[in-house]
């Protein structure tokens, strides 16, 4: 009871360190971020691949309301998992960076330096007392000098660089995917049938619904961020097999209860 009193003691506050060194509430962001439905992000030498599960959890909801995958700037986007909110808020400050940096310097801001820049403003709140960390981490994409770049952004405000990586639920499982599928080689199509391949790992066996699933590229040819319609997602599950096969036919031919 006494060690519990005392984690429970080290957990009221995120400016506090526990005797072992460990920020609770960092540790409780990252757990927020496991609750999310995944995001995978792949580098390929045409450019990036962001992919996201977005299935709704009502089929009343409006499929176009689930926003997992967010432009930045016309070379940068962002995929994110975790708390929606947390996630816009850290959205829309990147925005403000890459604008701000357009017009001060008159050119588009690197990948690297957004990144860092969102990952310093995230670690202000895993010190400041009275907030929390956000529970989210975030994929960064784009095209830096004509180069595909690839970060992720962890709640305690450090950055990664990736050639692929996933983020939210069943992590472990979608990279293994994701290592055994990877070359330094790989095409945009090749990379988008492997970021395809990695959320069907992610969910269960039915397979992939064009409406749950969020995706875009980044071209290193015209480093134009591409947003995905229904259509074309269709095509891409289609074409590399990973479309839900329709059960309408197995419900009818079931007998009447």
């Amino acid at each position: 009871m006494q060690g519990q009193s005392q984690q429970q003691a080290y957990d009221r506050g995120i400016t506090i360190f526990s005797p072992d060194g460990r920020l609770y509430q960092v540790e409780y962001a990252r757990e927020a971020v496991k609750r999310g439905t995944a995001s995978v992000g792949v580098r390929t030498t045409d450019g990036i691949v962001l992919a996201a599960d977005k299935r709704s959890r009502s089929e009343l909801m409006e499929p176009a309301s689930v926003e997992k995958l967010h432009k930045i700037d016309d070379h940068v986007g962002i995929a994110s998992a975790g708390h929606v909110a947390d996630a816009r808020q850290l959205i829309d400050f990147a925005r403000r960076q890459a604008q701000v940096n357009r017009l001060r310097y008159g050119e588009e801001m690197g990948i690297e330096t957004l990144t860092k820049t969102v990952t310093d403003h995230i670690q202000q709140y895993t010190q400041v007392g009275g907030a929390r960390p956000f529970g989210v981490a975030l994929i960064v994409g784009g095209i830096e000098n004509g180069e595909p770049r690839l970060f992720e952004t962890d709640p305690s405000g450090t950055p990664y660089e990736w050639k692929a990586l996933s983020i939210g639920a069943n992590r472990a499982d979608v990279r293994e995917r994701l290592e055994e599928g990877y070359s330094d080689e790989l095409s945009m199509e090749e990379g988008i049938d492997l970021a395809l391949a990695a959320l069907a790992e992610s969910g269960d066996d039915e397979g992939l619904e064009p409406d749950g699933v969020g995706l875009a590229t980044i071209g290193v040819d015209d480093e134009v961020y591409v947003d995905h319609d229904a259509a074309s997602i269709e095509g891409y599950l289609d074409e590399f097999g990973y479309l839900a096969e329709d059960d309408e036919g197995a419900e009818d031919d079931a007998p009447d209860e």
